[in-house]
C-alpha cells in the first residue's frame, strides 16, 4: 500500500500509485448501451489516468489556477469527475462537487456560500446552473467540461504560494444539518488519503487484497462514498474502482458480474430491491464478490440477503465529517442487530446522555468520537465552512458529536439505534426538516408546519409534513374533518418539489387543526403522535411517494 505518511497529498499519492502499478486497472465503467457516455464500457489503466490527468494539471496551472483556489464539478459520476479531481487536487485547488438533482435555490446557495473561482458542468447542467447564477450574489465563470482546454479563463485571484501538504483543502462537501441550510464539510487531502488507508488495513472479512480487488460503487461522485472512501483505498493499494451511474436493480447482477467485482457498496435501499428481483438458480454463481460494504440493511433481511447470494453483508458507520468507518467484519458477526463495529486505535467512542455524561453499557444515547485523547481531531474534518461555531458546538469536550444514537454492548459492539430527529434519511440521502419546512413555510396556506421521519419499507425512512393551514386557506376548505385535502397537498408538494431536490419534497402530507407547542410557542414534535403510532394511519394523511421523481435535465415540471 501506498505510504501516505511518505506520500502526503494526493497528487503526490496518486503518481507514486501510477508508478507503482502502472498497467494494473484504476477506473471502470461497466457497458450499458443505454448511457449516453461509454456506452461499450470503459477500463483505464494507472498509467492511462496519469497520462489523462497530467495534460488537465498543466491547463488549470497555465490558466492561474492552483492552491487556494476552488473548482465546483457538476459531472455526474462520470470518469471526468475522478480526472479533473486528482489533477485539481495536484495542483492545490479545492474541488467541490455539485449533486445535479439540486435545484436553482439549493445551487445558488451552494455557490454563494462556497465562493468557487469556476464552474466545470456537463452540458446538459450548464442551463440549470446559469439560471442559479441569475439568483447570487457571487457570480463565478461557468464552462462545459470539454471545453476546459478551449478558452479557460483566468482566476479573479492569484494562487497562493505556499507548499502544497497535508492540511491542504482536497474537497467540500454539503451535507446536510439540522438548521436548514447544508453545511460545507472542509476535507484536506490527509483526511481523503487517511479515509482510503483506514478502510485497506480494516482486517477480518473485509481484507483488501493488493492488485486483486475490484470494487463496484453505485453511489454518487459527490458523496464521500464513492468518491474518498472506495477510491482512495483502491488506489492506494493497486485496486481497481468500478463506477457505474446509478444504482438500477435489473442491471445491478448483470454488471456486477460482467465487471469481475469482488466487493460491492450498498446502502439500505439497494437490499430490498435487489431481493425482490426474481430469484435464479445462479443467485450465488458467476459472480465473484467476496463481500458487500454498506449501511442500513434492515435486520430481518441481513441473513436472507447473505443465504440468497452467498456473501457476507458487513454494516458501517461514518459520516461526511469523519468517514474511516467503524465496521462488524470481525467473525462472528451480529447479522440483523444494527451493529457496526467496535472502536479501535485511532477512532475512540463514548456514549452519552444528554449533557455528555457517558452512559453505562445497553444504554441508548448520542455517539461521540475522536481520534484519540492526545490528538482528537487528527485524519477528521477541517471544519465547517465559514461557520467556526457550528464547528466548535459540534466538537464540544473535545469529542465529535455525531448526532446518531447507539447502544453499546458491554464487549464495545455498538448497534445503531436511532438517529437526530431533525435529519431524514431518505436513500442514503441526509434531509434537513429544517430546510423543508423553511419551504413549505413560505407557501401562503401554511400557518403552522413540523417536518419529521416517517419509516418507509425501501427508502428507510421518508419525509412527513405536518401541516396547519393559515386562517384564509381553512376557509376555503371548508369543514376540517370532511375535507380530503388532496388539492392542497398537491400543490404544497408542487411548491417543495419546485424548490427543492426531489427526494426532499415530502412523501407525506397531514392537515392538523393545530401543532402542539411550548409556552413560548415552540413546536413540540414528540407531541404530535402517539408514542408508537404510525403517522401513516391517521385519517386523510395523503400519500405524495409516486410524485418523488428525478426531473428531467434541463426540466422545471
Amino acid at each position: 500500500m501506498i505510504d501516505i505518511d511518505q506520500y502526503p497529498t494526493i497528487g503526490a499519492a496518486f503518481f507514486e500509485a501510477a508508478a507503482c502499478f502502472a498497467g494494473h486497472s484504476l477506473l471502470a465503467v461497466p457497458a450499458n448501451k443505454e448511457r449516453r457516455y461509454a456506452p461499450e464500457g470503459l477500463e483505464l489503466t494507472y498509467a492511462e489516468v496519469a497520462e489523462r490527468v497530467r495534460p488537465l494539471m498543466q491547463i488549470y496551472a497555465q490558466a492561474g489556477f492552483g492552491h487556494g483556489h476552488r473548482v465546483a464539478l457538476s459531472l455526474e459520476n462520470r470518469p471526468d469527475h475522478v480526472l479533473h479531481k486528482l489533477a485539481l487536487n495536484a495542483i492545490g485547488v479545492c474541488c467541490v462537487p455539485i449533486n445535479p438533482d439540486y435545484r436553482v435555490q439549493e445551487l445558488a446557495y451552494l455557490i454563494d456560500h462556497s465562493k468557487v473561482d469556476l464552474i466545470v458542468a456537463l452540458p446538459e447542467l450548464c442551463a440549470a446552473i446559469n439560471e442559479a447564477l441569475e439568483h447570487t450574489t457571487w457570480r463565478p465563470p461557468l464552462i462545459a467540461v470539454q471545453d476546459v482546454g478551449k478558452g479557460l479563463r483566468a482566476p479573479s485571484k492569484a494562487a497562493l504560494a505556499q507548499t502544497i501538504d497535508g492540511e491542504t483543502p482536497a474537497s467540500i462537501l454539503y451535507t446536510s444539518g439540522t438548521t436548514g441550510n447544508p453545511k460545507g464539510c472542509v476535507l484536506s487531502h490527509r483526511y481523503e488519503l487517511a479515509s482510503g488507508a483506514w478502510y485497506a488495513s480494516l482486517g477480518g472479512l473485509a481484507v483488501i487484497r493488493p492488485t486483486q480487488e475490484r470494487l463496484y460503487n453505485p453511489l454518487p461522485l459527490f458523496h464521500v462514498n464513492a468518491s474518498i472512501l472506495s477510491f482512495y483505498c483502491m488506489m492506494l493499494t493497486g485496486n481497481c474502482q468500478i463506477q457505474t451511474d446509478r444504482f438500477q436493480p435489473t442491471r445491478w447482477w448483470e454488471e456486477v458480474r460482467q465487471s469481475n467485482a469482488t466487493i460491492i457498496h450498498y446502502l439500505g435501499i439497494i437490499i430490498p430491491l435487489l431481493l425482490a428481483q426474481p430469484s435464479d438458480k445462479n443467485d450465488q454463481a458467476h459472480h465473484r464478490v467476496r463481500f458487500g460494504f454498506g449501511a442500513g440493511v434492515e435486520p430481518q433481511l441481513h441473513a436472507v440477503f447473505e443465504s440468497r447470494f452467498g456473501f457476507p453483508l458487513l454494516e458501517i458507520w461514518g459520516m461526511t465529517e469523519m468517514v474511516r468507518t467503524l465496521v462488524d467484519c470481525e467473525p462472528p458477526r451480529q447479522v440483523g442487530t444494527r451493529a457496526f463495529g467496535r472502536p479501535r486505535p485511532g477512532l475512540d467512542v463514548k456514549v452519552v446522555d444528554g449533557y455528555d455524561n457517558a452512559l453505562p453499557s445497553g444504554m441508548p444515547g448520542e455517539m461521540l468520537i475522536r481520534h484519540s485523547a492526545q490528538t482528537p481531531r487528527q485524519d477528521f474534518f477541517l471544519g465547517y465552512l465559514d461557520d467556526e461555531d457550528a464547528t466548535a458546538h459540534a466538537w464540544r469536550n473535545g469529542w465529535f458529536h455525531t448526532g446518531d444514537i447507539v447502544v453499546q454492548d458491554p464487549d464495545g459492539m455498538i448497534h445503531f439505534f436511532d438517529r437526530d430527529k431533525h435529519i431524514i434519511r431518505r436513500s442514503g440521502e441526509n434531509i434537513s426538516a429544517a430546510q423543508v419546512e423553511a419551504v413549505l413555510q413560505t407557501h401562503p396556506w401554511v400557518k403552522t408546519v413540523a417536518v419529521l421521519p416517517v419509516t418507509d419499507e425501501i427508502r428507510e425512512q421518508e419525509v412527513l409534513a405536518c401541516v396547519v393551514l393559515s386562517d384564509t386557506a381553512s376557509r376555503e376548505v371548508g369543514d376540517f374533518a370532511a375535507t380530503a385535502h388532496e388539492e392542497m397537498a398537491l400543490s404544497l408538494f408542487n411548491h417543495c418539489y419546485q424548490a427543492l431536490a426531489y427526494f426532499k419534497a415530502p412523501g407525506w402530507i397531514l392537515f392538523l387543526p393545530s401543532i402542539p407547542t411550548t409556552a413560548t410557542q415552540k413546536i413540540q414534535k414528540h407531541r404530535i403522535f402517539a408514542v408508537n403510532e404510525d403517522p401513516r394511519q391517521r385519517t386523510g394523511i395523503v400519500d405524495c411517494r409516486d410524485l418523488k421523481k428525478r426531473r428531467p435535465k434541463n426540466s422545471d415540471t
